[in-house]
């Protein structure tokens, strides 16, 4: 194996110069003025993602992460306190414009616009992104009984 040689103190500061020291990343808070909410309304949940324009996530909330379980999950109560815990979160970047964007459909759609449109934000445009079908796939034969 060789034999192993002992690093002392004097050794390290003779042989190599110091670098200088990077701020890393994390520890600067960048400052997002315009984003973009990703509203994502089911039959059985609500979840709200903001974004920066460039795509990067700022802050997400969903009613499940809240502590709302089963049926409560979905309805327009939880929605809107999901949209106030996300704005909260957004808020720390010094988010002040906000595009809006809406897919599917459920109970709390309404009222997570509302949440986020009521919450102090300006509010730029609003999307309907919810997937309809075209008519794919052909329908299953209907059952004989």
């Amino acid at each position: 194996m060789g034999q192993k040689k002992v690093i002392t103190k004097t050794e390290i500061t003779e042989g190599a110069a110091q670098a200088p020291v990077e701020v890393s990343k994390k520890s600067l808070k960048r400052q997002v003025i315009n984003g973009v909410a990703y509203i994502t309304v089911s039959y059985n949940n609500t979840m709200i993602v903001v974004a920066d324009t460039r795509g990067e996530i700022i802050a997400w909330s969903s009613a499940g992460a809240l502590g709302f379980k089963g049926a409560k999950k979905s309805t327009p109560y939880a929605a809107n306190l999901v949209a106030k815990s996300c704005v909260e979160k957004a808020k720390k970047y010094n988010l002040t414009n906000i595009k809006i964007i809406v897919k599917g459909v459920g109970p709390g759609r309404e009222s997570a616009i509302r949440g986020l449109a009521g919450s102090g934000l300006n509010v730029t445009a609003l999307m309907d992104k919810t997937p309809v079908a075209h008519n794919g796939v052909r329908a299953s034969k209907p059952r004989r009984v």
